[in-house]
């Protein structure tokens, strides 16, 4: 195996919610920021719900102490996360909820002996104080746990049925492609045995990445590698008809992608703009990073009187790639078309960095 291709041994598995845990990590400042609008929200309802006579300072009060108690637990689930991750998800859901309840007890005792009578229900005494936040922590902590195990049980039913579709569409490809490589490598076994022998290697390096895990992440280098290998076997059997410019030199090379999101497009724009074309015609790959998006653009040529029945499997293709860029980077992700007169345009956009 060449030098590019060894690196594709050392493929990550990436994406959110990987270690299998149903708990978000609230060790991100989104989450953070999404508890304290929580929070205060509840203190509002708190406040409206109990009727007092000075609204503006119970909700002053009210809030310092539901955001000490929703900021604690964050904390405290935060640094939990480890040792929440060694636990299946009915044992880490029962610990956080312990976890979480002991926090809520422990907080409201400090605060009602800091508070010297000063906060609101504080007047019923000391159990009536506890009790009170004991319950309110209860309901709301069984109800976003609750919230959070059946939105990571959503999340895997949908990136399972995304796979499936993926292996469908995998098996779709695979032999169509590999009776064509299969048969242009066997013209060439006596013409030019070394180039022969280069297209099984690309050919085998090609489907070992396809028939791998569809989530698995790579980097952008081999990515373009097997994009690089792909067209490189389709040029056997088209020739001078296949034409590819690439501009790519602005691209990020080391970030992490699905694997398998540039050749089914690729191959997309063989079959349906290069091959209906007797004269052929010319791809091209145009890569670039601006600002917190990278974007990849595929053009082909657009055959002239095509039938919109041939084009379904590029449908297939851009829905299976749409939504695995969607798991993998969220609403910041995705796929856009453009089809003109003579060229159709397919653009591939993600996040230029890790998002937090």
């Amino acid at each position: 195996m060449d030098k590019p291709m060894r690196k594709l041994t050392s493929r990550q598995q990436g994406g959110a919610g990987g270690d299998g845990l149903f708990l978000p990590s609230f060790c991100e400042i989104r989450l953070v920021f999404a508890v304290v609008v929580i929070a205060e929200l509840l203190a509002l309802v708190l406040v409206l719900a109990g009727g007092g006579g000075d609204p503006w300072g119970d909700l002053g009060l009210t809030s310092l102490l539901v955001q000490w108690i929703a900021l604690a637990s964050a904390a405290v689930l935060c640094l939990a996360r480890p040792l929440l991750l060694r636990l299946n998800n009915g044992a880490a859901a029962l610990s956080s909820y312990l976890l979480l309840l002991l926090t809520s007890l422990s907080i409201s005792e400090i605060a009602f002996r800091l508070s010297h009578g000063v906060l609101p229900g504080h007047e019923g005494g000391h159990a009536e104080f506890l009790f009170r936040s004991f319950a309110i922590s209860a309901i709301l902590s069984a109800l976003v746990l609750r919230y959070l195990y059946i939105r990571h049980q959503w999340s895997r039913q949908i990136e399972a049925e995304a796979q499936a579709r993926v292996q469908a569409l995998q098996a779709r490809i695979r032999p169509h492609f590999l009776f064509n490589s299969m048969n242009s490598i066997a013209a060439l076994t006596r013409s030019d045995p070394e180039r022969a022998e280069a297209a099984v290697q690309d050919l085998a390096d090609l489907f070992r990445v396809s028939l791998g895990d569809a989530s698995e992440r790579v980097t952008l280098e081999e990515e373009l590698e097997i994009a690089r290998r792909y067209l490189r076997l389709e040029s056997l059997r088209l020739g001078e008809r296949l034409q590819v410019e690439w501009s790519i030199e602005r691209l990020p090379r080391q970030r992490l992608v699905p694997s398998l999101i540039l050749q089914p497009l690729l191959e997309n724009a063989v079959y349906h703009g290069i091959e209906p074309c007797a004269q052929g015609g010319r791809i091209s790959v145009h890569g670039a990073a601006e600002g917190r998006r990278v974007s990849i653009v595929i053009r082909n040529p657009r055959a002239s009187g095509q039938p919109a029945g041939q084009r379904r499997g590029h449908s297939i293709a851009l829905e299976n790639i749409r939504l695995r860029l969607q798991l993998a980077f969220g609403p910041h992700a995705g796929v856009a078309l453009r089809e003109m007169a003579q060229v159709f345009e397919t653009t591939l956009y993600f996040p230029r960095e890790k998002l937090q």
